[in-house]
């Protein structure tokens, strides 16, 4: 199997999962755990992973209880060295059998090193995973509405606990979900483009979701419905770009995102640096933010926004996953202080 790249790179290897064609974003994971997690994660709908830790594979894949979503997401995966023969307790199968049962294609023995370099250098790049030659023209996901392809299509409710909180899915985490699902709330989960200012609530939350923000129209009417009436809002990765665009900022795309468990971020209120799991291609421009809204985290490394909230409405967000999975769990307390604002109602 081949993976090609939009400039004209090549690199081989052998295939272990489903023998199908697929293109997609080329992007690069630094996590050294957490593939089964990752491939879950509807954030990597239409991209193609490159995992930079060089052995995948070695603790198999678990039940569904440990998926972030029903099925694999990513388009396709490249990994260093594939471990067919897995070690674990939780463990029902191998990585190999499970991309072949889902029908993603998987290429291993490619210098992951060499590859991801050149998407430092170069940026992320479109791609096809193939046995074929290379492709006349690369498909370009970010050119769908890809939050409409991963989305949930009916309303769902979870818990009867007395604060109700609107869980807009545009591409949830399930962890998200176990995050907010406690005794005393009542989490309402709708489509992306559901109007949920029909709906009695307390809180909105605004969840993680693929591609480019500036595609979600119907999110960000709603998000501003929701502003006029004052109702407290969280935001969680995509949810930070479409609370921004909502109060009237911008976003663009970064040269080759955040997709780790290792990322620095900083508060701007008290200089305390948390380690984030992240996961996003897009970014906030600060600069944009109206003169009534604040930076809340930054990026140590680049600088970039990390999560942004309003200086007197209870309305902010976060561009790392505080419900991990995988990854550190030292933002959580970020669910903590949302309901403690919605109990204060």
């Amino acid at each position: 199997m081949k993976i090609f790249l939009e400039d004209g790179t090549l690199f081989e290897g052998e295939s272990f999962g489903a023998p199908k064609t697929v293109s997609g974003e080329v992007v690069f994971n630094t996590g050294m755990t957490g593939y089964v997690e990752s491939l879950t994660d509807p954030s990597y709908a239409g991209q193609i992973l490159v995992c930079t830790y060089p052995l995948i594979g070695n603790y198999g894949v678990p039940d569904k209880k440990f998926f972030e979503s029903e099925k694999i997401q990513v388009a396709g995966l490249v990994v260093a060295e594939y471990s067919g023969n897995y070690s674990h307790h939780a463990a029902e199968k191998s990585l190999g059998e499970w991309l072949k049962e889902s029908g993603v294609p998987a290429i291993t023995g490619v210098d992951t090193r060499a590859l991801t370099k050149k998407l430092r250098e170069h940026g992320v790049m479109l791609g096809q995973l193939s046995n074929g030659k290379a492709p006349k023209k690369f498909t370009d996901p970010n050119e769908e509405n890809l939050v409409a392809r991963v989305s949930i299509r009916n309303r769902k409710v979870y818990g009867n606990g007395p604060i109700k909180i609107i869980a807009v899915d545009c591409g949830m985490k399930e962890n998200i979900v176990r995050s907010m699902t406690r005794p005393e709330t009542t989490l309402i989960r709708v489509p992306w483009d559901y109007d949920f200012t029909t709906e009695e609530y307390d809180g909105l939350l605004l969840s993680n979701g693929p591609g480019d923000p500036t595609m979600c129209a119907a999110t960000i009417t709603n998000i501003r419905k929701a502003m006029s009436e004052g109702k407290p809002i969280l935001g969680i990765c995509l949810g930070n770009q479409l609370l921004a665009l909502a109060a009237g900022a911008r976003t663009y795309k970064l040269k080759y995102g955040h997709r780790s468990q290792n990322q620095p971020c900083l508060d701007a209120s008290t200089g305390r640096c948390y380690i984030t799991s992240q996961n996003h291609g897009y970014a906030v421009d600060a600069k944009s933010l109206p003169p009534d809204w604040e930076e809340w985290f930054t990026n140590a490394n680049d600088g970039s926004n990390e999560g942004i909230r309003h200086k007197t409405k209870p309305w902010r967000s976060v561009q790392f996953h505080p419900e991990a999975s995988p990854g550190p769990t030292d933002t959580a307390w970020i669910f903590d202080e949302f309901l403690k604002s919605l109990k204060t109602i």
